[in-house]
């Protein structure tokens, strides 16, 4: 076996360890992954090789993989490079490939880097580095007399104060070099520093937002994500200045200790005040540096996990499906629009009614309305939350009332929903169409299929996040990108009904091949099978294979493209229908299902010769060919009556939908024009770590007022049942 492939069973083995995984697992997710399988296509038809990982521990350790063989390639770079220099010890080699963090290997590198010139490159090339070196044997001779040995015109040092400025400058150097010095003091200022703010510019913060962090201190081992990313924000909108404190007399006093080995020696008090210099002047600003870039790391990684958590609870709303919608887009000089789709999105009427001031058709408005609801048989109606959403509200409500037929409305979330009716997806869509126009569609679809029209808005607009454009932009589109790609690959597509921004998170697909598959279906019209996909131009075997399983043909020649079962199984699947007396066309039926729910999985797993984690997907999905996860959720809250702030009372009890999940609690939509907020500390009786482990987006709770700030329009909430 060759040192390579020890050495990456040995990676591969730390990782295993690492993330409690058993090391034949990762080492398949790794060779799956090399072998150009993507994380969804693992995840659901890979089972067997990674013993039914999901698809999160599969990306986690991809990241880890990809982590550790830069830091191996790293170490690789910074000992050939010391070799070089022949400088490279036994110790120092060790030392370095030891090494857990990249970080740890910059600081062993530090010495022997290409710095840019800095005082102590100055005073080496003005010859004064014997002489330093001469002061770090803290000698008991005359330190005047030795440094006039050094004076030089030549070199442009003139006096025996030049001589020893230049040596401190180069043991100031040496200590702020010192690989374990910095290891000790960035471990002793994350355990007792605090992170400092004060005032900058006051005149800057019009609306007070960061008043908490005009005097403010905390220890930097307690402080919280969403703390640290205000903070950076304060100081990058020049109304904050932060820093990090520390006891700089009690590192100093350690530093001493280390580097003044004879404090009688005449040159122990130069030696002290260059250990002072390069700590002040060189280690505290680097390493206050790095450890505000780390907790800056950590609350990023937060602030992502939160958006991905909310948007994953967001796109897995459950569908209403085979509904007539009405989309109400609000407004009050431009008029409300409306857009009525059918069961399948198709749009079947754009219209336009001013029932609010300035205009203030009310009464032309309320019989266009009920002309269109009674016209187009709608059986819900959406109205986004934006502007004059509450007035739309009461007006469609007061409709509602007086109907007879029993139709409910919904507060659609419109975030996002601008930003899509302006793109070029939209404009695609609806050439014809004006701005409002769309977003009234977009409103109405989003009750329908949320998934399906939220995967044409880019995920960062879709309103679920907590400091999201403060956080590294290509992590956080990176995180959400995996999060739709999940989200949609768990569901399945429709293969002649998605649309290209849909196609285009299907495991294996880019926007090329979506858009081909597309433009087929419009020239030939609908598939009639999964193999006809193999025609489509820029879909090829590796690509096939990896899509095909997601993309499901509903009313096709083979009713096996209408299930999740992939395409390799088929054979499989009819030997297994076929010894039970069945077809393929009994999918779904009762007399299947009592038939599979009797079978001894294991004896015809090896039978079949198929694992009995892939078996046990394949019969699930003959049970329920069609199953959408999303069905299995609780379906969302639907309305007939409006609800206003002044009629809120503390103690009363409500229901509403949870619309954010941030760091200090949830946002909750109870049917007032704000949501209304439950602390932390008002979600559970229990402690709560985050309240992502009580909450999600999309949850209907009950909950009840707290407290009501008419001035603010502010509304506290309580999870907790009044005693």
């Amino acid at each position: 076996m060759n040192d390579t492939v020890v050495k990456d069973d040995q990676l591969l083995g730390k990782i295993a360890s690492e993330l409690s995984i058993p090391c034949k697992q990762v080492k398949s997710v790794i060779s799956l992954l090399d072998e150009g399988n993507t994380v969804p296509f693992i995840a659901r038809y890979r089972k067997e090789m990674t013993g039914a990982l999901d698809e999160v521990q599969i990306r986690t350790i991809l990241e880890r993989w990809q982590y550790i063989q830069n830091l191996e390639q790293r170490k690789e770079e910074v000992l050939r490079i010391i070799e070089e220099q022949g400088k490279l010890t036994d110790d120092l080699s060790k030392s370095i490939t030891k090494a857990e963090k990249l970080q740890e290997v910059e600081d062993l590198y530090r010495p022997f880097k290409q710095k840019r010139r800095t005082k102590a490159t100055v005073a080496k090339e003005k010859g004064l580095e014997p002489f330093a070196d001469w002061l770090m044997t803290f000698p008991k001779d005359d330190i005047q007399q030795k440094a006039k040995g050094f004076i030089s015109e030549e070199k442009q040092v003139l006096t025996v104060e030049e001589v020893i400025a230049g040596a401190k400058d180069i043991i100031a150097e040496m200590v702020s070099d010192d690989a374990e010095g910095r290891k000790w003091i960035r471990k002793e200022t994350l355990k007792t520093g605090t992170v400092a703010s004060v005032v900058k510019d006051a005149e800057k913060d019009e609306k007070n937002v960061y008043e908490m962090y005009y005097e403010y201190e905390e220890p930097v081992n307690k402080i919280v994500p969403h703390r640290i990313l205000a903070l950076n924000r304060g100081e990058k909108e020049d109304i904050l200045r932060a820093s990090i404190k520390v006891n700089s007399d009690l590192i100093i006093a350690q530093l001493t200790r280390k580097w003044v080995r004879a404090p009688h020696s005449p040159a122990a008090p130069i030696v002290q005040e260059a250990i002072e210099d390069g700590y002040k002047r060189l280690i505290q600003p680097s390493i206050e540096r790095e450890i505000r870039a780390e907790l800056t790391e950590k609350a990023e990684e937060q602030a992502i996990h939160i958006f991905s958590e909310n948007l994953r609870n967001l796109l897995l709303q459950p569908p209403l499906k085979g509904k007539v919608v009405i989309g109400v887009d609000p407004a009050y000089r431009t008029g409300c629009k409306l857009a009525v789709v059918d069961e399948t999105g198709k749009v079947l009427k754009i219209d336009v009614i001013y029932p609010h001031p300035p205009v203030s058709k009310t009464k032309e408005a309320r019989e266009k309305f009920i002309s269109i609801l009674r016209e187009y048989k709608v059986e819900m109606a959406a109205i986004g939350n934006g502007t004059a959403s509450r007035e739309t509200e009461q007006f469609v409500a007061d409709i509602l009332k007086e109907m007879d037929e029993e139709i409910f409305y919904l507060i659609v979330n419109e975030a996002g929903a601008s930003v899509y009716s302006a793109s070029d997806i939209a404009r695609e869509e609806f050439p014809n169409f004006q701005v409002e126009e769309r977003s009234a569609v977009s409103i109405a679809r989003r009750l329908q299929d949320p998934l399906a029209e939220l995967v044409k808005i880019d995920p960062k607009s879709v309103g679920v996040g907590q400091y999201q454009h403060d956080v590294s932009q290509k992590r956080l589109s990176g995180s959400l990108h995996f999060v739709v790609e999940t989200a949609v690959n768990r569901v399945g597509v429709n293969v002649n009904t998605a649309s290209s921004s849909l196609l285009q998170y299907v495991a294996g697909l880019n926007k090329t091949a979506a858009n081909n598959i597309v433009k087929k279906r419009e020239e030939e019209g609908k598939f009639t099978s999964r193999t006809e996909l193999k025609k489509v131009p820029r879909l090829g075997a590796k690509t096939y294979e990896q899509a095909i399983g997601f993309l499901r043909v509903l009313d096709g020649k083979q009713p096996l493209d209408r299930t999740g079962i992939h395409p390799e199984n088929y054979n499989e699947v009819k030997k297994l229908l076929t010894s039970l007396g069945f077809t393929a066309n009994d999918l779904g039926t009762e007399e299947l299902k009592t038939a599979l729910n009797a079978l001894d999985l294991k004896a015809v797993s090896e039978e079949l010769a198929i694992g009995e984690l892939t078996l046990k997907d394949i019969i699930d999905a003959l049970v329920r060919p069609e199953r959408d996860p999303r069905d299995d959720l609780p379906r969302p809250l639907l309305k007939k009556d409006v609800l206003k702030l002044e009629d809120l009372k503390a103690g009363m009890e409500l229901q509403g939908t949870v619309r954010n999940v941030v760091d200090f609690g949830a946002f909750v939509d109870i049917g007032v024009k704000q949501d209304g907020l439950v602390h932390i500390s008002k979600l559970s009786n229990r402690f709560v770590k985050h309240p992502l482990d009580i909450v999600s987006v999309g949850d209907v709770v009950t909950v009840w007022v707290d407290s009501v700030d008419m001035k603010k329009g502010r509304v506290a909430l309580t999870m907790l049942p009044p005693s």
